[in-house]
């Protein structure tokens, strides 16, 4: 592998000579030209000439317009598909003869040419980088053409599971003494509370109670994969404002008996699907514990972002089940500022509250899983639902997604495995009592999968 880097960056100047010829700057690449360097990039056999080929085709691709880019994915999907015939072939040898030679002869065939033809892509300097970018320009065509363009995609996810794979990240603490240019990404990334300048940053970065890690990936050395931030707190906060209140009173981190996750945010759409988050805050969590050996508590202050959505959407048949605190509730979030009244502010609450435990614990997908991701995706890493907090977020961004609610999801390091278990078996909702006692007593009776846990304090 190493050779092979070496090999790359050697021939990162030289890539720069086109084999489109001097015509390439001066007029759109055709498509027609990127299909014959793919075709001789998977046929090639010399390493140079397939790292400078490989260069040439992404140079190519970057400055394809939307047009010109869904027809490249399209020959991909048509021309660099398995052979049907020879595919059958080996199909059926398998069958008659099922052994070691026939089943490598199957995996050969069944495999697409795009899945070598991207691995040869990978050798190009920056190759990487630049097919997060490309399957990030494809995922927007799946929304409209997905029987064409989903095998594409399923390749490309398929090899970032491997490239991507937990034993190639490196996890580095993010600081005000990290380099400006991973601290502009951060700045840029940052998907959940926005940061509108160098000074809100060093707020979430210098003081001695907060934290900030990050995973890398070695062919991205510059550019962070995900990352998150943490507050050391003496209790479990309720609200975001008092996490990012530029005039709280900071604390000693031998202080600190909580770590809190407030902002998780995955930086590249490329990697869509490529699960290495759950690895993010265990690792953290781990390290923090061993760093700080004071905390007690590891939880998350999170937002929900789909439930008003989710309210919205109730069909009129369920409305009329609804408990009357439950429609009081949906009526005064429908008023302007109704979040800045505080009577009508605590008559939402109990509502509020309610519906929020039927979303969380009754709304389910097809598959069996809540509906909001960020529940997916900490239940599936094995944490608890623990607490709903009304007006936990008056922005206008958590108003407008949540009517104001976040949600504390808990890591219970010694139980994390048990319950992340569960969860990918059935589904198990590990949801505090506090959570299930939210339920009107008709939602509690309905049928569920829910494990019953004892709140956080």
């Amino acid at each position: 592998m190493s050779g092979v880097s070496l090999l790359s960056d050697l021939l990162g100047s030289i890539a720069r000579r086109s084999w489109l010829g001097d015509r390439a700057p001066k007029r759109p690449v055709e498509v027609a030209e990127l299909r014959a360097l793919c075709l001789k990039l998977v046929r090639s056999r010399g390493e140079a000439t397939g790292v400078m080929v490989a260069a040439e085709i992404l140079r190519g691709v970057r400055s394809l317009d939307d047009a010109a880019l869904r027809a490249f994915f399209e020959m991909l999907a048509t021309e660099f598909a398995p052979d049907p015939e020879r595919l059958g072939e080996a199909a059926r040898a398998y069958a008659d003869t099922p052994d070691a030679t026939t089943l490598s002869r199957l995996q050969h065939e069944a495999e697409p040419p795009r899945q070598e033809l991207f691995r040869r892509l990978n050798l190009a300097p920056g190759g990487t980088a630049e097919l997060v970018k490309l399957r990030e320009r494809l995922l927007p065509l799946l929304r409209t053409d997905a029987a064409v363009f989903r095998p594409v995609d399923q390749d490309l996810k398929h090899l970032f599971g491997s490239w991507f794979n937990r034993g190639f990240l490196v996890l580095r603490h993010i600081d005000w003494d990290t380099s400006a240019r991973v601290l502009e990404r951060i700045i840029d990334y940052e998907a959940v509370h926005a940061i509108d300048d160098w000074s809100a940053l060093r707020e979430r970065l210098a003081p001695p109670d907060r934290r900030c890690f990050a995973f890398f990936h070695p062919s991205i050395p510059d550019d962070p994969l995900i990352f998150v931030e943490v507050a050391l707190t003496r209790e479990i906060p309720a609200k975001i404002g008092t996490v990012l209140a530029s005039d709280r009173v900071q604390i000693e981190p031998e202080d600190a008996q909580t770590a809190v996750f407030y902002s998780i945010s995955n930086c590249h759409k490329g990697l869509a699907g490529v699960s290495f988050g759950s690895f993010l805050i265990k690792q953290v969590a781990e390290d923090l514990k061993e760093s700080i050996p004071n905390l007690k508590t590891f939880v998350t202050l999170s937002p929900v972002p789909t439930f008003a959505r989710w309210v919205a959407d109730l069909p009129e048949a369920d409305r009329k089940r609804l408990q009357p605190d439950e429609r009081k509730a949906i009526e005064i979030v429908a008023e302007p500022d109704w979040a800045s009244n505080p009577e009508r502010a605590e008559d939402a609450g109990p509502g509020l509250l309610s519906l929020a435990a039927r979303y969380f614990l009754r709304a389910k997908r097809d598959d069996g899983q809540p509906v909001d991701p960020v529940a997916r995706f900490h239940l599936g890493n094995g944490a608890q639902l623990n607490r709903i907090m009304h007006l936990g977020d008056v922005s206008s961004v958590g108003l407008r997604q949540a009517h104001g609610l976040m949600v504390n999801y808990l890591y219970d390091l010694p139980k994390v495995e048990e319950r992340h278990e569960a969860y990918a078996d059935g589904h198990a909702i590990a949801a505090s009592r506090a959570v299930q006692n939210l339920l009107p007593a008709s939602a509690s009776r309905a049928a569920n999968n829910t494990q019953s846990a004892e709140p956080a304090a």
